[in-house]
């Protein structure tokens, strides 16, 4: 015998604690029907946003995350004794094989005053840093360009002022093997605050992930340990326990099959393309340093992640 919902005892529990064995009410009038499996599926930038829970029976239900539904009683059993009243047998068939649930996952403190005392102040203003690391490089249109473009004016609110400081930062570092100057002019992204603009973000993250590669083949451990922590500033934003757990889900999904663009850099090499190669190669060095950035992954290790650096610095410099 199943009960209705106007007799069974039932309470709230959060969309994000959902798991198969769990009773939920479907919307309308129904009895409560018991979770196969729960799927978390990503919106269009790759935030959690949806899951799709599917019922033993078939079933199917979408729930905003974040949404708290209604669950049976039997939630709190354990799927072994979750059947309904009477003699009825627990559903038969092949075993549904659910992802574990997200672990709680590390809370990440930025770093100290002391820590932040290691990056150097800039010596002059923003445009003096800039001019500066240009004026070693006289003759490289690329270098010239974007910094004849800061000098006049650097607005640290502009989304494409930004990516000119990174790209000037790598282009000094990664072409012209100038780290010291690189690192100057990515000191001036490197204290700027995560403001929860993604797009800005992307242009401090990369000159993070580039001065902390800088750091590391110096010596300098401990100045690049500053650097990491600073790159994990939006981890330590999400102050709800839930959607904490699935974004650092959704980060370490991201860490373990990282994009590294190797059919792009493939097809360049069968078309003979060069150019088109080392732009991909470019990329892919951008990614590794992230990578490394963040302590390596599941799937690739420092030290991997150190050897295919050294590799992917031989082909863009060649």
């Amino acid at each position: 015998m199943t009960h209705s919902p106007a007799t069974q005892q039932y309470r709230e529990k959060q969309a994000g604690d959902l798991q198969p064995g769990d009773f939920v009410f479907p919307p309308g009038d129904g009895p409560a029907e018991e979770i196969a499996a729960v799927e978390v599926q990503n919106d269009d930038y790759g935030v959690a946003a949806l899951l799709l829970v599917t019922m033993v029976d078939g079933g199917t239900v979408r729930i905003a995350i974040g949404s708290s539904v209604p669950v049976g009683a039997e939630a709190t059993a354990s799927s072994a004794d979750a059947t309904t009243e009477g003699d009825a047998e627990a559903p038969t068939g092949p075993a549904v094989v659910v992802p574990p649930r997200p672990e709680t996952p590390p809370t990440y403190t930025g770093p100290s005053a002391e820590e932040m005392a290691l990056i150097p102040e800039p010596d002059g203003t923003p445009e003096a840093v800039v001019r500066a690391a240009a004026a070693n490089h006289k003759g490289k249109n690329g270098v010239q360009v974007l910094a004849e473009r800061l000098a006049k004016g650097i607005n640290t609110k502009s989304g494409s002022c930004l990516r000119d400081l990174s790209d000037l930062a790598f282009d000094l570092c990664i072409v012209l093997r100038d780290p010291d100057h690189a690192l100057a002019v990515a000191d001036l992204l490197n204290v700027l605050p995560f403001d929860g603009n993604l797009d800005r973000w992307a242009s401090i993250e990369r000159a993070l992930a580039l001065s902390s590669f800088i750091c590391r083949e110096a010596g300098q451990a401990e100045r690049a340990a500053v650097y990491e922590k600073l790159l994990r500033s939006p981890e330590s934003q999400e102050e709800d326990p839930f959607k904490a757990r699935i974004n650092a889900r959704v980060r370490q999904r991201s860490l373990n099959e990282p994009n590294l663009y190797d059919k792009e850099i493939f097809r360049a090499i069968d078309h003979g393309n060069h150019e088109a190669e080392r732009e991909w190669r470019f990329l892919r060095l951008e990614a590794l340093m992230f990578l490394r950035a963040h302590g390596g992954s599941k799937t690739i290790g420092e030290e991997e992640l150190a050897r295919r650096i050294g590799n992917e610095l031989e082909s863009v410099r060649a």
